[in-house]
């Protein structure tokens, strides 16, 4: 198939509102694949002994396989096809949850990017290892370097690995992706919107660098280029998938897109009726051209490709943020339209396909989860927050989420806490959209507050009826599984006897 064609819409694939949040309106195929047939023949000595040398090798290599984690920016849970996009078409993304399984409570450890990405990379909430806010160009902090991350882990085990995209990890040279396990690195320090157009004029920031490993390709990013990262992020990791195809390897593609300002490249622009479907719909091509790779490399059934978003959108922008659906509000609270993001896995060898898994899980989970794959061996000394997630991504009957506490943190410290359907939030303003923006503008935002709280999210995933008055005991209970996550990981003016410090 020629790369980039946009594939038939799976128009039956679905997920609509029911019940704990969204149900595919399908039968899910767990049906396992045949194996393949043994052909009869005899084998002399010396054949038989390569054959025994080449079974080895690809046992071995089954148990390594690739790993592909496209990390999107400000993508909100209703933003792709499996998740109830509307006003244009994600083919490939349907592609990956039909051959895949769709995960819909599916968290991240901030509402923000620093810190969710913090927790991606080291399987731990961000305050375990201190990061409370975001980097920008005058930081001087940086995701410490004697943390684990995924790319270290992985390396472990023989495993090539690249990253093409926005960091935002801290910039100086120690804090960059090169000195946390990453062979290469090509992309941006931090968000595209820290640069000298930025619309607000109470911010004055310099210009945005375009970077290869620690060396500035472009010491000042313009519209122009911004047109072309997501092709650009796309066509390196296709080539790092050519290069390395015989051996296993670890692609790390965190899109800046569909974080404002919006930009979509020529191929894109205008093929629907807003600028943010072009977007989507390009970080869709971006998809398709991965699976197409793997699939001209021979490696794509032993492929794992994880495709999920930062945190929710940023609905301060109006027409140019995306869309939490049934959930409630976006970037930056603690509500679920901030926290859970859609979610698809793929891998034919082990994920059955058509599947859905709505189980809590987060992207704390996908460094233990892939260590445990390899048979990686993690620190003992220090606590990792993520579980071992293969038993949900394998369909095995019975799974349930490894999580019993699950902990919602502002930047200052503990809001809130879920365990299995109950979510308690504590009394907290928060920011909500005054005055939505439009076309790339920013709007207002207004503050509202909220009492100590419980939502049952199995039937209120929108988070509409606190039951808080009728359930004493079900928060007493919660309380005590948040005074567990204080005594351990603390606040940020008061850090835990288990937090551990932020890279100076």
């Amino acid at each position: 198939m020629e790369r980039g064609k946009v594939r038939d819409r799976i128009g039956w694939f679905r997920l609509a509102n029911r019940r704990s949040g969204f149900t595919p309106r399908f039968s899910p195929n767990r049906e396992s694949r045949p194996k393949a047939a043994h052909t009869g023949f005899r084998l002399g000595r010396t054949a038989a002994s390569l054959l025994i040398l080449l079974v080895s090798t690809i046992s071995l290599r089954a148990e390594r396989p690739n790993v592909i984690i496209m990390f999107c920016d400000d993508m909100g849970y209703a933003d792709i096809g499996p998740f109830g996009a509307e006003g244009y078409e994600t083919p490939n993304l349907d592609r990956i949850a039909q051959e895949g399984m769709a995960f819909t409570d599916f968290h991240v450890g901030q509402s923000f990017c620093s810190p969710s990405r913090a927790t991606l990379m080291t399987g731990c909430y961000p305050l375990r290892v201190g990061i409370s806010g975001n980097f920008g160009p005058g930081s001087s902090t940086g995701l410490n370097p004697d943390e684990l991350t995924i790319a270290e882990v992985l390396k472990q085990k023989g495993y090539a690995t690249a990253m093409y995209g926005k960091w935002h990890l801290g910039h100086l040279p120690k804090f960059l992706p090169t000195s946390q396990g990453f062979d290469e690195w090509f992309g941006i320090p931090y968000s595209n919107d820290m640069w000298p157009y930025h619309p607000d004029p109470r911010y004055n920031f310099p210009e945005l660098p375009l970077m290869e490993g620690e060396t500035v390709l472009n010491p000042s990013i313009q519209p122009k280029d911004q047109v072309e990262l997501t092709t650009w992020f796309t066509e390196r990791a296709v080539d790092f998938i050519e290069e390395n195809r015989k051996r296993p390897f670890f692609i790390y593609l965190p899109h800046p897109m569909p974080h404002v300002p919006l930009y979509a490249s020529s191929k894109y622009l205008g093929k629907t009726d807003s600028v943010y479907g072009d977007v989507i719909s390009e970080i869709d091509w971006s998809v398709g051209e991965l699976l197409d790779a793997l699939k001209e490399n021979g490696i794509d059934d032993n492929t794992l490709f994880v495709f999920t978003s930062d945190n929710g959108p940023w609905l301060l922008y109006g027409n140019h943020g995306g869309s939490a659906g049934a959930l409630r509000e976006g970037k930056g609270t603690r509500f679920e339209g901030g926290f859970r993001v859609p979610c698809v896995m793929r891998w034919p060898a082990k994920i059955p396909a058509g599947s859905v898994c709505s189980e809590l899980a987060g992207s704390m989970d996908l460094l233990p989860t892939l260590a445990a794959i390899v048979e990686a061996r993690l620190p003992q000394e220090r606590i990792i927050d993520g579980k071992d997630i293969g038993p949900l991504m394998y369909g095995e009957s019975g799974a349930r989420s490894p999580h019993a506490a699950f902990y919602y943190f502002s930047p200052d410290g503990l809001v809130g806490v879920r365990s299995g359907k109950w979510k308690m939030l504590y009394p907290h303003n928060y920011n909500v959209p005054s005055q939505p923006g439009m076309d790339g503008m920013h709007g207002k935002y207004g503050r509202k507050s909220i009492e100590l709280a419980l939502f049952d999210l199995n039937t209120d995933v929108g988070e509409t009826k606190n039951l808080a008055s009728q359930y004493p005991e079900v928060i007493a209970r919660l309380e005590t599984l948040a005074e567990a996550a204080r005594q351990d990981i603390g606040s940020r003016s008061e850090p835990g006897p288990n937090a551990r410090p932020i890279g100076e």
